[in-house]
């Protein structure tokens, strides 16, 4: 048996490759065959993950932010930002008011950062790399805060307020994608000498 096995792995691994080769030469939408795989090769053609994620971002970061500038947003954050060993100090240092301006501006900043990405993509990674420390941070507040977790009947589960800090671990995965999504750009853009 042992003698067969590296006659075959070769065979494999070239059948793998030259398997890969054709799929990623291939546009999806031509080499698609069932109404199944031509929907998700539509969906890849038109960039509709990348245009989702994106537009739903920046307004998600535009709104939350603006939010964030005005009182009852600055006293909403409150609770959230106290109990958070990462981020507590920034409410000791510049008080609630400034402190949620801050983090209003920082958001709002992002989410620029992320249209002008559409255009210059190094800065759409600047603006995902902002999302992304902002969202790792948001989403610890889950453990973090108090009545984010309830108990019924001797079960854990999450409140509505943990449901809508763990929106975060989403956005915390968007961020990345955006990342990725620009950097890709952004070495494109590099390698043609842009």
């Amino acid at each position: 048996m042992s003698r067969i096995a590296p006659l075959i792995a070769p065979n494999i691994d070239n059948h793998v490759a030259a398997t890969l080769s054709q799929v990623s030469s291939a546009e999806p939408s031509k080499s698609a065959k069932s109404s199944l795989t031509r929907l998700a090769a539509w969906i890849n053609d038109r960039n509709v993950p990348f245009l989702v994620t994106s537009i739903g971002m920046i307004v998600m970061l535009l709104w939350a932010g603006s939010y964030k500038m005005i009182a009852p947003g600055a006293e909403g954050i409150v609770p959230l930002v106290s109990n958070s060993p990462l981020i507590s100090w920034h409410f000791k240092l510049f008080g609630p008011y400034i402190g949620s301006d801050l983090i209003g501006i920082t958001e709002i900043a992002a989410a620029l950062l992320i249209v002008a990405g559409y255009f210059r993509p190094k800065a759409g990674v600047i603006g995902g790399l902002i999302t992304t420390v902002m969202f790792f941070i948001t989403s610890t507040m889950v453990i973090t805060t108090p009545g984010a977790t309830i108990s019924v009947h001797g079960i854990r589960y999450m409140s509505f307020l943990g449901l809508f800090l763990f929106k975060d671990v989403i956005s915390l995965g968007v961020s990345f994608y955006l990342i990725s999504y620009f950097g890709n750009k952004a070495i494109l853009l590099e390698n043609r000498g842009e």
